[in-house]
């Protein structure tokens, strides 16, 4: 049966999980157009690789570092003035999803480049032997290598996009995190903290078991 609480707040328990749904959608589709790409120059440019380039492979990957050592929370605090720059304010779910994307971007690539480096050393070979160049390398080889561990490691990005979610009620994001806190914690439902902890854990294992079993079926096709 379903707490009367819950009931009560049917309307705003379905706004925060569309609010979480867009900024999780927005940081998940940052990671892939641009997380994507950059983990693939740090692939390139690390030493021994086709493009090996020192300084270009360092200040990517300090740059990529010191995002990713940044705690979060200072991180949303510190990129207010650029996300007021970026989308005309500061607060709602649209400024939140600025400093998600940023983390996502810089945690994704780091995931990118460890994925291509699993790729056997003999499919790099195999393709410059047929003159590939980078693009056919990067995309028919490279890609379709690595293509199971790019979906896995996108879930388990997009599982911690979900938990870094959950703290943007500092600048009035929104999400099931930020409901949880004002109408569980605040006002002492817990009936209402208890079910959107349970939302939160159905959402994380739905997310996980289909990454899970996608890559699975992508690894088969190898």
């Amino acid at each position: 049966m379903i707490p009367e609480s819950v009931v009560k707040y049917q309307h705003e328990i379905w706004q925060a999980i569309g609010e979480t749904f867009v900024m999780v959608g927005i940081s998940i589709t940052a990671a892939v157009l641009i997380g994507l790409p950059l983990g693939t120059l740090l692939y390139l440019f690390r030493k021994g690789q086709r493009y090996q380039n020192r300084p270009l492979f360092t200040i990517l990957g300090s740059l990529v570092n010191i995002i990713r050592s940044f705690p979060f929370l200072l991180l949303v605090v510190f990129m207010i003035p650029f996300t007021r720059l970026l989308v005309g304010t500061s607060i709602g779910t649209l400024a939140a999803t600025v400093p998600l994307s940023v983390i996502a971007i810089a945690y994704y690539a780091r995931l990118v480049e460890q994925a291509l480096l699993d790729v056997p050393k003999g499919v790099v070979e195999a393709a410059s032997s047929m003159g590939a160049s980078t693009i056919q390398l990067v995309v028919k080889f490279l890609y379709v290598e690595a293509r199971s561990s790019l979906v896995l490691g996108l879930t388990t990005a997009t599982i911690s996009f979900i938990s870094y979610s959950t703290v943007m009620g500092i600048v009035g994001g929104g999400g099931v995190g930020d409901f949880a806190i004002r109408y569980g914690y605040q006002r002492f439902e817990t009936e209402i903290m208890v079910f959107t902890i349970i939302i939160m854990i159905i959402l994380v294992q739905m997310i996980q078991f289909t990454g899970s079993r996608l890559s699975r079926w992508l690894d088969r096709r190898s």
